[in-house]
């Protein structure tokens, strides 16, 4: 009876041995995996983290540098009015300007009206300044003068838009 006892202990304690061995080797897996997850997270998934969030800042920072374009800021369509040669009043001899101009307008429908209208404007320009003097249009008061008659005599007309300023290109008085 003895042996049979003995024989009894040694399958039971050859099966515990089994399980521990399970068990073991079940806490190494587990350690494996979860020092696996660490190693990708410190490694791999927080480094992007940090990347993506310096990037959000950066972002942020450009965004905050980069202030909208206030209305009145903005440039609005423009035409060229081709050179032309005026003659001006002159006190001892004849003088003459020569000059190009382009005006800015607050609307893209403007731009077709001006067209249609480029005759009538041409004849504003040349009669405003075929009336000034040679001193009054030496300086830059007298050229500013002008411009602002020039914009107020083609918004006069104008019916679809308005003139926003006028741009001289090309003003040479001799």
């Amino acid at each position: 009876m003895a042996e049979k006892e003995k024989k009894k202990e040694e399958p039971e304690k050859k099966d515990g041995g089994k399980s521990k061995l399970i068990i073991i080797i079940a806490a190494v897996v587990l350690l494996l995996g979860v020092g696996g997850g660490a190693a990708y997270y410190f490694l791999v998934f927080k480094p992007h983290k940090i990347e993506q969030q310096k990037k959000k800042e950066e972002e942020s920072k450009a965004a905050s540098l980069i202030k909208p374009i206030p209305e009145e800021a903005k440039i609005g369509p423009m035409v060229e009015i081709k050179e032309f040669v005026v003659n001006i009043i002159g006190e001892e001899a004849t003088h003459y300007v020569k000059a190009s101009l382009t005006l800015e307008l607050d609307k893209e429908a403007a731009v077709q009206e001006v067209g249609k209208r480029m005759p009538q404007i041409r004849d504003a320009i040349l009669l405003l300044i075929s009336n000034k003097t040679f001193t009054e249009l030496q300086d830059t008061q007298g050229k500013n003068q002008v411009k602002a008659e020039l914009k107020t005599k083609i918004n006069s007309f104008l019916k679809t838009g308005s003139v926003n300023n006028i741009y001289l290109t090309d003003f040479v008085v001799q």
